[in-house]
């Protein structure tokens, strides 16, 4: 079987971008290891993501605005502080216009892509599949299943997750570290109304996130918890009942919730980076995770990931158009040079922060906490972060501007 594009990976990236391509006419073939129906449920991961205004934009613009109308929490303002400290860095959107972002579930992400992708006649998935061998020469991708099957075009694209098999089959090295620390992630819902409002608490064995979500079924206000925690606690946390978790929270938040309990299952999950030193192969694109993966500090992963998307889908689309091989070294360059130094900005201010708010004592402290209150009182340098919070820097591909290419 033959397509324009062979997508490894039918993640939220992957099936993004097949969605992206189908809606300008180019065909794809996804193929994942995974029953996808299997990550919809509710106990799969448990997580939830801070869709940037860019990329909201975008997932409008591919019909997909439902799943944010009706179940995303629009964050109208970020509250960022040195633990409890009373200084503060406050960035709000203001009443109107796009908000900082949207919090939704990555489940009900998945189950409204799932929808489409599979409503999408130039959009052919296989999952779950075993890839056997994947074949890349001057003329055509060959990718064939552990049952037989073979598919052949172009390009392929591995979108394939941090551990990307397909990557380390085309040799791409990787630069990357592990952090002393994981990633407590669950649900809480609470007495005090979140008013819209995320906030970012800086300790030094790690940030706590609280990020808004939509009102529980019962009316409570809910929030969803990024606790960054020692990597030697980690265990520890994995352990907590829902009790326990409840009173560790509440005690790191000094009562901005009001009465808490936890309302999920929590996840601890081992934080690090990686780059790849290459974005290519000979006819083959590295996307989302596949290509990159950053601390959580700032919320940035998936955004980055669909602003791959958006890039990779003009550059593609217009190369079809103008009758050119979608494999062709040129387009292949084209989309490294686009996101490469976006991508590399992006996680060198994650991992400075990150190893900023971790330095201990007093005289760090008390440095951050002038700098938040200066950072505060200075509009341009306000104006500036907020346009990154909203994925609005650099040159935007015109799905993230909300238009088709």
């Amino acid at each position: 079987m033959n397509a324009d594009v062979i997508i490894i990976g039918g993640g939220l990236i992957g099936s993004t971008l097949a969605l992206a391509l189908a809606r300008h006419e180019v065909s794809s073939i996804v193929v994942d290891a995974q029953d996808l129906d299997a990550t919809t449920l509710a106990t799969f991961d448990g997580r939830a993501s801070a869709v940037a205004s860019a990329s909201a934009r975008m997932l409008r613009a591919l019909g997909l605005g439902e799943v944010l109308d009706s179940d995303g929490c629009a964050i109208r303002a970020i509250r960022v502080t040195d633990g409890i400290a009373p200084q503060y860095l406050h960035f709000d959107a203001g009443a109107e216009g796009d908000p900082l972002g949207i919090m939704v579930e990555n489940r009900l992400l998945r189950i409204a892509l799932l929808k489409a992708v599979r409503a999408e006649p130039l959009v052919t998935l296989v999952a779950p599949a075993v890839v056997a061998s994947l074949v890349r020469d001057d003329h055509a991708a060959t990718l064939t299943l552990a049952d037989g099957r073979v598919f052949t075009a172009p390009l392929a694209v591995a979108a394939d997750g941090r551990k990307s098999k397909t990557r380390e089959g085309a040799g791409i090295r990787l630069a990357s570290w592990s952090y002393p620390n994981a990633a407590l992630v669950t649900m809480v819902a609470h007495s005090v109304p979140h008013g819209s409002v995320a906030c970012e608490l800086f300790y030094p064995s790690g940030p706590m996130a609280l990020l808004p979500m939509i009102d529980s079924e019962d009316g409570r206000p809910r929030t969803a918890i990024v606790w960054t925690v020692d990597e030697a606690a980690a265990a520890g946390a994995r352990k907590l009942g829902p009790v326990a978790l409840a009173a560790e929270i509440a005690a790191r938040i000094d009562g901005t919730l009001g009465e808490i309990e936890v309302i999920a299952p929590q996840a601890v999950w081992p934080l690090g980076y990686h780059h790849a030193a290459s974005y290519s192969a000979q006819r083959l694109l590295l996307i989302g995770d596949a290509a990159h993966g950053i601390h959580p500090i700032a919320g940035q992963g998936l955004n980055m990931g669909f602003r791959d998307v958006a890039a990779m889908a003009e550059i593609l689309v217009e190369a079809a158009r103008t009758g050119q091989d979608l494999g062709a070294p040129d387009v292949l360059k084209r989309y490294s040079a686009w996101r490469r130094f976006d991508n590399s900005m992006v996680g060198a201010v994650t991992d400075g922060l990150n190893k900023l708010f971790a330095v201990p004592g007093r005289v760090p402290a008390a440095a951050r906490r002038f700098g938040l209150a200066g950072v505060e009182r200075v509009p341009m340098l306000k104006a500036r972060f907020m346009a990154e919070a909203r994925g609005e820097t650099g040159e935007l591909p015109a799905l993230l501007r909300g238009e088709l290419v």
